[in-house]
């Protein structure tokens, strides 16, 4: 099973982050790799058990479900359901964490999914250099840092 662990901290402070991040059908308004999502069937995006369907910027097209979402431990967990990654089994957790030096926010980007051996290298070089802290870097610059 391949791991994929990324974090940062941002300069703010985690409600105003989560406030950011916590919308399961937001991707297109924070990450800059994602175009546009939808969640299907109308269902709400906090809605445990709802699936999101978005595209990237090149025209892939993935499909995800929402497996847990804690405001007040201030994680959002989900499963990939379709993508043309080449991945199953594909398990995510974006976790928020005050850092109580200061108004800034600890994150953490974690995953877990199976692949073919030869492609584990790469996958967990794209999904953690360019998804997770793609996603960070666009974060960090959203608050000033």
């Amino acid at each position: 099973m391949a791991r994929v662990y990324v974090s940062t901290v941002v300069s703010a402070r985690n409600d105003r982050v989560w406030a950011r991040v916590r919308d399961f059908n937001g991707l297109p308004n924070w990450h800059p790799a994602i175009a546009e999502s939808r969640i299907e069937g109308g269902e709400p995006a906090d809605k445990i058990g709802c699936v999101r369907d978005f595209r990237l910027r090149n025209g892939d097209r993935i499909r995800e479900k929402l497996l847990g979402l804690s405001d007040y431990d201030m994680f959002c967990t989900y499963s990939i359901l379709e993508s043309p990654m080449g991945v199953s089994n594909y398990v995510a957790t974006l976790r928020l964490t005050p850092v109580t030096d200061g108004d800034r926010t600890f994150l953490e980007w974690t995953a877990e999914f199976d692949c073919a051996p030869e492609r584990e290298a790469d996958l967990v070089a794209s999904i953690g250099g360019g998804v997770f802290q793609g996603g960070f870097d666009a974060l960090k610059r959203a608050f000033g840092g």
